[in-house]
């Protein structure tokens, strides 16, 4: 975390010399152009507000990791000052649906690459009831996370295409290994695609025989003192190691080579066409009821916790909140660019929090509405006013 630098002034009683005191300004002033004055992540973290106390009195039990980026805006671009709260890659937390985002970007790509593929094209995967398209499915994935969408994209890339793509943009580190909440999420092998070429003419993709996983070997891969295996609890923490990793970092790095692509080198950037990254845009901040979801069910906040969590009222129009988010085995995640257009505030904050009392896992006690999306929503609240009363 930044603080303030050590710059040796002496406090004088009575009066000090005005060389003395313009010598002090100017160091102080100097170390201040390179770190801030006043943290904003700390000052959010600082907060009264009881949702947040909860976890900061005892913020080591919550595995809590936050990057915070401040936007600039400039001539010539946007300049990011990026702030952390315990991001370490080595320490592993489950990201859950949050590995959604990266398979929309790359099977968008993909689809750039290809001359007769687009977002409106059909498909079906071999096997599945369900004829689709590939627009639809991204949609599904930001709209509600649902994740027999994120799995057809899936078979479309194939595990081996997902983490090259990883690597080869510089983002961070990153390994998917599994599709999410079906029988066969380990498998290796894809399954085929029957592309509709036209009305009348269908093709067919082949799938992909991919690698399989190494176990992970990373701080905190094994957690709990339990699991549920079926009916019958496990004595014994729960072991990670073959499942998704993907870091605060990676995705924070994600998120801003969609948000401000031109911020990045063009070989770490997706090659996806400005129509493409504007339908995923419009994808990142869609409601569920612009979608055609019930609203009793699938309320506005029902993917967005940072800054409306705690909230089933809607939105306001004047906020466009371009995110992911995850939870599972008591992990919550969102990974959100912020941008009030109305009052010019902009921000971007990925944090996760582990809330698992028990220590159990797959007991499905853990505690989300107590702890969880009451603090991301706070955190959100304090990031938002103090970027709001932010002087530019």
């Amino acid at each position: 975390m930044n603080s303030f630098p050590n710059i040796g002034v002496k406090i004088y009683k009575g009066r000090i010399p005005v060389l003395r005191v313009l010598i002090i300004c100017f160091l102080f002033l100097g170390c201040a152009s390179t770190t801030a004055l006043i943290d904003p992540l700390d000052s959010a973290l600082a907060s009264k507000d009881p949702r947040i106390r909860s976890v900061m009195d005892h913020p080591e039990a919550y595995e809590l990791q936050i990057r915070f980026s401040r936007i600039f805006r400039e001539k010539d671009g946007v300049r990011f000052a990026d702030y952390d709260f315990q991001v370490d890659r080595n320490k592993y937390f489950y990201p859950a649906s949050t590995v959604k985002f990266p398979i929309a970007v790359m099977a968008l790509e993909k689809l750039n690459a290809s001359s007769v593929l687009t977002t409106q094209t059909k498909f079906y995967v071999e096997g599945d009831t369900l004829e689709t398209t590939f627009g639809n499915e991204i949609i599904k994935i930001f709209a509600v996370s649902d994740n027999d969408a994120n799995n057809r994209l899936l078979e479309f890339l194939g595990q081996d295409a997902i983490n090259e793509k990883f690597s080869s943009k510089n983002i961070g580190p990153a390994r998917i290994a599994h599709r999410l909440s079906v029988p066969n999420a380990d498998d290796v092998t894809t399954k085929p695609l029957v592309i509709y070429l036209n009305d009348s003419t269908t093709t067919s993709l082949e799938g992909s025989a991919n690698t399989s996983a190494d176990p992970l070997t990373l701080e905190g891969i094994t957690k709990g003192i339990g699991f549920y295996e079926g009916d019958s609890l496990i004595d014994e923490p729960f072991n990670f190691s073959l499942k998704n990793y993907y870091p605060i970092e990676t995705q924070h790095g994600l998120l801003k080579r969609i948000i401000f692509p031109k911020s990045f080198p063009e070989k770490e950037r997706f090659n996806i066409s400005a129509a493409q990254r504007q339908f995923l845009l419009n994808a990142m901040k869609i409601l569920p009821r612009e979608t055609g979801y019930n609203q009793e069910d699938y309320y506005d906040s029902y993917g967005k916790f940072l800054l409306f969590g705690g909230s089933k009222e809607a939105i306001p129009t004047n906020i466009k909140i371009y995110n992911k988010v995850g939870y599972a085995y008591g992990t919550l995640t969102d990974c959100a660019y912020i941008h009030d257009e109305k009052n010019k505030v902009e921000f971007m904050v990925t944090a996760t929090i582990l809330v698992n009392s028990d220590g159990i896992f797959n007991d499905n006690v853990y505690e989300y509405d107590e702890i969880g999306i009451p603090f991301l929503d706070a955190l959100g609240d304090e990031l938002y006013k103090i970027e709001k009363n932010r002087k530019r």
